[in-house]
C-alpha cells in the first residue's frame, strides 16, 4: 500500500506551511489550513501570485488555535487570535465572504515586511462556504476544495522532463503520498476517486489547475523563470483548460492523520485529462 510521508498545513494562505508528523483533519481540511488571510486595506486578497514575499512568512498556531505567530527574517508578530471582532468584507477570487480582522499590529507587522498596506483576517466560525466538484465540500480560504493531494511519482515524472529538478514545496500539497503499488505510477491521483486514510475518507473534487504560484522559489520569495509551468504544458493541459497537476479533495470523513499511515484508494474513475 501507499503510505503518507508528508502532511503539511498553511495557516495563512499564501504563507510557508510547516510540516508535521500528526494533523487533525476536519470537515474543511487540515486542523487551520488557510484559516487566515492576507488582504489589501479593501478585503481583496493577497497571495504570492502578485506577493511573492508571502513564502517567507512562517506562520505558527497553537493547537487549540488561540495563538498565532508570524516570523521572517529575524523580526515577528505574535498574535492572540480573536473570532469576536467585527466581520469585514473579503474578496477572494471575486467571492464575497467575511473576515474576523485580527487587529492593527498584525496589520502593521504584514505592511511593513511586504511593503504595502495589509491586514489579516481569519475565517469566522459561521463560514459556510462549499467548494464545488466531484465531491462538493467545505474550505476555508483555500483556492478551492479543503485537500490537496500529491504522489512524488508524479513530481518524479515533472523532474525528469526538467533541465533543474523543483522540490514539492513549489506545489504546496497538503498531504504527500509515496510508495505501494498504485502510487508508484505517475498522476494516479488523477484517478483516485475515494480515498481512505486511517479512520479518515477524502471524496475526489477536481484536479489542480497550476497557477503562477509554482514560478515561485518558497525559499527565496521571488519568481523564477517560466518553470514548471511550461513544461506542464507539454503534457499536462486539461480539457476544460490550464495545466493540472496533482488533485483537490473533500473531506467526507474527519478523524486524525499521520506520517505513515496506509493510502488505500477504494474508488477508481477515468482521469479528466
Amino acid at each position: 500500500m501507499a503510505d503518507v510521508v508528508d502532511l503539511i498545513c498553511y495557516p495563512v494562505k499564501g504563507c510557508a506551511g510547516t510540516s508535521m508528523s500528526d494533523a487533525l483533519l476536519t470537515p474543511a481540511g487540515l486542523a487551520h489550513d488557510r484559516s487566515f488571510l492576507v488582504v489589501d486595506e479593501d478585503g481583496v486578497y493577497r497571495t504570492q501570485r502578485r506577493h511573492p514575499l508571502l513564502a517567507l512568512i512562517r506562520p505558527t498556531i497553537s493547537a487549540d488555535g488561540s495563538r498565532l505567530t508570524l516570523d521572517s527574517r529575524g523580526t515577528s508578530v505574535h498574535i492572540d487570535v480573536t473570532t469576536t471582532a467585527p466581520r469585514r468584507d473579503v474578496d477572494l477570487f471575486g467571492e464575497a465572504f467575511q473576515g474576523i480582522d485580527q487587529g492593527d499590529e498584525a496589520a502593521a507587522w504584514l505592511s511593513e515586511f511586504l511593503g504595502t498596506p495589509s491586514r489579516l483576517v481569519r475565517v469566522p466560525p459561521e463560514h459556510n462556504r462549499i467548494a464545488d466538484g466531484w465531491t462538493p465540500g467545505p474550505s476555508g480560504y483555500a483556492d478551492s476544495s479543503a485537500v490537496h493531494l500529491l504522489t512524488r511519482s508524479s513530481l518524479a515524472l515533472l523532474n525528469q522532463r526538467m533541465a533543474e529538478p523543483l522540490p514539492m514545496s513549489r506545489f504546496r500539497p497538503n498531504i504527500v503520498v509515496h510508495g505501494g503499488d498504485w502510487a508508484a505510477e505517475p498522476h494516479a491521483e488523477d484517478r483516485a476517486r475515494r480515498i481512505t486514510i486511517g479512520g479518515t475518507e477524502l471524496g475526489y473534487a477536481k484536479l489542480a489547475v497550476r497557477c503562477a504560484v509554482t514560478l515561485v522559489d518558497q525559499e527565496a520569495g521571488a519568481r523564477q523563470g517560466k518553470e514548471p509551468l511550461r513544461t506542464l504544458a507539454s503534457y499536462r493541459r486539461a480539457a476544460s483548460g490550464g495545466v493540472v497537476f496533482g488533485a483537490k479533495y473533500s473531506v467526507v470523513r474527519p478523524g486524525k492523520l499521520s506520517v505513515g499511515d496506509k493510502v488505500v484508494v477504494e474508488e477508481w474513475g477515468d482521469a479528466e485529462l
